[in-house]
């Protein structure tokens, strides 16, 4: 697509129209955009901007992990979360910066706002309702009764409309506590009309934005080739009980599926082609020009795993099991992130490493490898589901132990 320019005064450079809007500047005519300097924000202007973007951030990061903790225990959502733990160690992989790996920080910071202000502002209604339920109670069909009926009504109806507008002016936590500003606000959108279609427009692109379908398919396909590569091993481990060779074979296999697995899972997220979680080859090719580099990985990626074992000694209830989610997410993001970082650095080299590191790197994967493995095993008269719990490698799966909650 062709980019229409404008031309600015001599000595200053053109820009165009899907430049301006990349960079965010609100109309073709602004004077940032045409390349007029502006003058800068004062000092405390300018700090108190930089700790409200830092504070939001912190905000959001807090508000993406418990979201993703949640997703984690819940069913078939747990994909969503698989999908985006993927997605952010493909996105490092394709960059090579750390950075990368935060996706959607400020639109997690306004979804959580959204949720914390409408939980605080329905707690009124909550009270409200249950003193209602008491007066019906003591004098049923009442004059007290219906009174509180009508008192009850009138709040939620109020209260819906202000839980309306104030997400509809952005979610910010300031909107639900200071509805005060309000009727100007929603005066002065109506008259400058049109705004149903704004609101409506401003929805779907914030939950298109968010990507479910997306990270629900990259969760989804991840899962199937995971699975793919780790039933055999797993499998094999767990008819040991009866036929003690098998658990041999199977350990030994798993020692060097676990070793290649995160690779491969990188390299499916970051080209998003279902066939790159079997390219063997590739990584291997990947691994000869950054060996040590992936022997990091790789022993984060297991020794992070192992200490999470111990939270599958004892079944947790359903209603608190987004909270051990969160001892997962904090041991597993951060072990995707550095695979990522790994796959990465192999892609800036062309040449192989010198055979020395490559073989005390390949001595020192295997030997991890094969800790994992024994651990793994045990592992299966430990946890609370026994041989169950053996396909429930959270190492490379659903950020969560109880698949079956």
């Amino acid at each position: 697509m062709n980019s229409v320019l404008i031309q600015t005064m001599p000595g200053q450079s053109t820009v165009g129209v899907e430049e301006s809007a990349s960079i965010g500047c609100p109309s073709l005519v602004d004077p940032v955009c045409l390349g007029t300097t502006l003058p800068k924000a004062s000092l405390i202007r300018r700090v108190r901007i930089g700790i409200g973007s830092a504070s939001e951030w912190l905000f959001g990061g807090f508000a993406l992990v418990i979201g993703l903790a949640i997703l984690s225990a819940t069913p078939v959502l747990q994909l969503l979360s698989f999908g985006y733990l993927l997605e952010s160690g493909g996105r490092v992989a394709r960059s090579g910066r750390l950075r990368d790996a935060l996706i959607g920080v400020r639109r997690a910071a306004r979804l959580g706002s959204m949720v914390i202000g409408c939980s605080l502002m329905l707690l009124p209604v909550q009270l409200i309702a249950s003193w209602t339920a008491s007066a019906q109670l003591v004098d049923p069909g009442g004059l007290i009764a219906r009174r509180w009926r009508v008192g009850l009504f009138i709040l939620t109806v109020l209260m819906v409309l202000h839980l309306i507008t104030a997400c509809a002016r952005g979610g910010k936590l300031r909107f639900f506590f200071w509805p005060f500003t309000t009727p100007f606000w929603l005066a002065r959108r109506v008259r400058q009309g049109g705004i149903y279609v704004s609101a409506r427009d401003d929805v779907w692109d914030f939950v298109t934005a968010l990507r479910f379908p997306y990270y629900f398919r990259l969760g989804l396909l991840g899962f199937v080739g995971t699975m793919a590569w780790l039933l055999i091993p797993v499998t094999l481990i767990a008819l040991g009980r009866r036929f003690p060779p098998a658990a041999f074979l199977g350990g030994l296999l798993l020692a060097i599926v676990s070793l290649v697995l995160p690779f491969l899972q990188m390299r499916f997220a970051a080209e998003n082609r279902f066939a790159a979680l079997f390219e063997y080859r590739a990584v291997r090719a990947r691994f000869r020009r950054a060996p040590w580099a992936f022997a990091v990985a790789a022993f984060l990626t297991l020794t992070f795993a192992i200490p999470l074992y111990l939270l599958k000694i004892e079944m947790i209830p359903r209603e608190t099991a987004w909270l051990p989610s969160l001892v997962f997410l904090g041991f597993i993001f951060p072990a995707r992130t550095i695979t990522g970082w790994a796959y990465a650095r192999s892609g800036r080299r062309e040449r192989p490493r010198h055979w020395f590191f490559r073989w005390t790197s390949r001595l020192a994967m295997f030997a991890t490898g094969l800790i994992y493995a024994l651990i793994v095993f045990f592992t299966q008269y430990t946890a609370w589901q026994g041989i169950w719990s053996l396909y429930e490698q959270h190492a490379f799966m659903l950020p969560v132990p109880f698949l079956n909650m």
